[in-house]
């Protein structure tokens, strides 16, 4: 099996922290976004999984492509960079890393999150896992028929069809059939609001009797806005709480209380603090007379006298004594 993980975005809703950093980069719980998506789609895999291929800008520079590749490797998997010179769609996304659209193939967009204990279904034809809203308004979703199977896709629908969102996670049996259809909406300009999107490639399949199924997750984290952000970090600790290590060996606290559950990464050091619950410090961060609930305070940072909940600190960020709900970016110094 192949994985494809389309990443290419700007991620100008999370600005400033993706000026500096990629979001599929931002940490969450001690690890990159990108990261825990690819473990966590290995722990439903019962196959091997080959290569995976990250499709990203030609900007995001040699240190990610670099670390991506790390990624896939410490998995058993080939790691391959893909370029999406221009943001054209979903289907045009896929579509970069076209020598990978073979065989087995699993798909899923790099702001996505989810808590799932499926396996999957290599058998079935296509599959597109959902999740139930409560408002549909604002999603695709799919429509279903008697026999459980997909019978339409509907995008953004305004009067209810479905209340199962799409996700952005995907298996597909026939990557070349895959393939051979985003090919098809490139060469006829098949395009919805300028750009070529996956659904309407599904649409046709779906038409010419590929079988689709849904499959739905029990949670869907979004880390495309700061608040978001922060709440995935909050259930990702709470859900690896048990299974990770989640303080390092390396990181020091003194006259602090640490409430659990939080992630501390190396060399940290926590002074005179109240750390948690739903934080994440990283890397060589220095934490001193500060009370911290509910944020990710990023690498190589100095927090001092400070009151903070629902935020985001960037790298090297410099924050000393004034409570706020905050979202600074990286290098930021704020006294």
């Amino acid at each position: 099996m192949n994985i494809i993980i389309p990443m290419a975005g700007m991620g100008k809703r999370m600005r400033p922290h993706t000026l500096t950093t990629a979001k599929p980069l931002l940490p969450i719980a001690g690890k990159p976004i990108v990261q825990r998506l690819v473990e966590d789609i290995l722990a439903t895999c019962n196959e091997k999984v080959e290569e995976i291929a990250f499709i990203i800008g030609p900007s995001f520079g040699k240190d990610v492509e670099t670390h991506l590749c790390k990624v896939a490797e410490a998995l058993g998997a080939k790691g391959k960079i893909c370029y999406q010179e221009t943001a054209l769609g979903t289907a045009h996304a896929i579509l970069c890393a076209g020598d990978s659209l073979k065989g087995n193939v699993f798909i899923a967009f790099a702001d996505t999150l989810f808590k799932a204990t499926f396996s999957i279904d290599t058998g079935k034809d296509a599959i597109v896992w959902t999740q139930k809203v409560d408002d549909p308004r604002a999603y695709g979703v799919v429509k279903l028929n008697a026999n459980s199977e997909i019978e339409a896709f509907v995008e953004k629908p305004q009067d209810f069809v479905s209340d199962l969102a799409i996700i952005g996670v995907y298996y597909f049996k026939d990557g070349e059939g895959l393939k051979k259809e985003i090919e098809r909406l490139i060469d006829n300009n098949i395009m919805l609001k300028g750009e070529y999107q996956i659904t309407d490639a599904m649409e046709h399949m779906l038409q010419n009797g590929v079988k689709f199924y849904t499959g739905q997750v029990e949670e869907w984290f979004d880390c495309g806005f700061k608040d978001s952000a922060v709440y995935t970090n909050q259930r990702i600790l709470e859900i690896k709480a048990g299974s990770e290590q989640l303080i390092t060996a390396t990181s020091t606290v003194t006259q602090s209380f640490i409430i659990p559950p939080c992630y501390l990464g190396d060399n940290v050091i926590i002074k005179n603090s109240v750390i948690g619950p739903h934080v994440s410090v990283e890397k060589g961060t220095i934490i001193e007379d500060s009370r911290i609930t509910n944020s990710i305070i990023q690498a190589d940072s100095i927090v001092k006298n400070a009151l903070i909940d629902n935020s985001i600190l960037g790298k090297n960020v410099t924050y000393i004594g004034k409570p706020n709900d905050l979202s600074l970016g990286d290098f930021s110094t704020q006294i």
